[in-house]
């Protein structure tokens, strides 16, 4: 195990009508002005919204809304938000959703306090970020982890690039995450099985990774993927499964705290691999793709293309999680793989690019996603296997 710091500071309000409680945790801030960022129109016909702005105000705060926010959240929207938000004075920035619009919040919260900045500095990189305000989430979606995690992901529709990325600083982790498996009920089941996809595939990509001697925390990175294989697929099936939905919530959080990770971190900028996760938003970029249903499509094929880097690691993820009783190393990892995919499958999630897009995909469709992914064969991704713009064409072709 390699040395680590780990801090997570996010309060956890979880538990059914937590949402309640917003009001109060706002005000331990001392703070007068909030904006609310939110995506579409569900979070408003539920009623949530109306909640959320009557506690707010009941504790004297004032509040702005800020709403729109898609799937694969852009760059110009939080540029948008950011400037109203700025105009209104907001010294609190409160998400209401999940991890599109967590994630768009935290870019509207560090480009409020520095308002003479372009976030566009921020996103790619050019200036590092050095304060940010207080943001605070009311979480609707379990899938991204964004409610606990340092991480921020937009895609670019301002500059051309058309790149999906991210930042990662401990200024984006929230304040408190209000947890309520009954806000997530009313999700279509399509989205449940992408949120399932995306919160095991936070603790795969810990998980395969080429610094190991990790042990507790394989044990709890284990643990987690058995606890969502299990539950992923009944809430699937029964969304209204108080129990399942506990189980997603709270695995999603985890999968994305840090913790399965831990001693893991070499002399890349994060622990583990990632590399699925950089396959999966170039075609969410180009796309439009749903994030989750994007890595369970790429999976396989980029398990399949890795796995003889360490054998080994992959037949004892199989023998941990799925049980599976096969002597020979390479038989059994290859059943582990099989069994993911199966998963996969029964919470309705892609296994191939076809299946993802509905359509064919040409070579040519391939050769833009690895240009796309490797920032025009300017970089390589993962740890696990370093994999470079062939690398990514192939496995890209062998999701097909």
């Amino acid at each position: 195990m390699l040395k680590f710091n780990y801090y997570s500071p996010t309060r956890i309000v979880f538990g059914a009508g937590t949402v309640n409680e917003i009001g109060t945790l706002i005000r331990d801030f001392k703070v007068r002005k909030v904006a609310v960022v939110f995506g579409g129109n569900s979070a408003k016909k539920s009623g949530l919204l109306d909640i959320v702005e009557d506690r707010l105000k009941s504790e004297g705060i004032d509040v702005i809304l800020l709403g729109g926010v898609v799937p694969n959240p852009l760059l110009s929207k939080a540029k948008e938000m950011t400037k109203e938000a700025v105009k209104f004075g907001a010294e609190f920035v409160l998400a209401v959703g999940g991890g599109s619009v967590i994630d768009t919040a935290k870019f509207v919260a560090i480009g409020v306090a520095s308002p003479d900045t372009d976030i566009e500095e921020f996103f790619f990189q050019r200036k590092k970020v050095e304060k940010s305000l207080p943001i605070g989430t009311v979480l609707t979606i379990a899938a991204a982890g964004s409610e606990t995690s340092d991480s921020a992901v937009l895609t670019d529709d301002v500059t051309g690039t058309h790149i999906k990325k991210g930042i990662t600083t401990d200024y984006n982790r929230c304040k408190f995450a209000i947890m309520d498996p009954e806000l997530t009920y009313t999700l279509p089941k399509y989205q449940i099985g992408a949120g399932v996809a995306d919160i095991f595939m936070h603790t795969s990509e810990r998980y395969f990774t080429d610094i190991l001697g990790n042990h507790l925390t394989d044990e709890m990175a284990e643990g987690l993927f058995r606890d969502i294989i299990k539950f992923g697929p009944i809430g699937v099936k029964s969304p209204n499964d108080y129990e399942a939905m506990s189980e997603i919530m709270w695995c999603g959080s985890v999968s994305h705290i840090g913790l399965t990770g831990l001693g893991a971190k070499g002399d890349t900028p994060r622990d583990g691999d990632w590399s699925c996760h950089q396959l999966g938003m170039a075609i969410s970029a180009l796309f439009d793709s749903t994030h989750g249903a994007t890595l369970s499509a790429i999976w396989a094929s980029w398990a399949n293309y890795v796995k003889d880097a360490n054998i080994q690691r992959f037949a004892e993820f199989a023998r941990k999680v799925y049980k599976t009783d096969e002597a020979d190393d390479e038989k059994c990892a290859n059943k582990g793989i099989e069994k993911t995919v199966e998963f996969f499958e029964s919470v309705g999630m892609p296994v191939n690019l076809h299946d993802l897009l509905n359509r064919e995909v040409s070579e040519k469709d391939c050769e833009e996603l690895a240009i796309n992914c490797s920032y025009k064969k300017s970089r390589s991704i993962g740890s696990f296997k370093s994999l470079s713009y062939d690398d990514m064409y192939n496995i890209y072709m062998a999701a097909r």
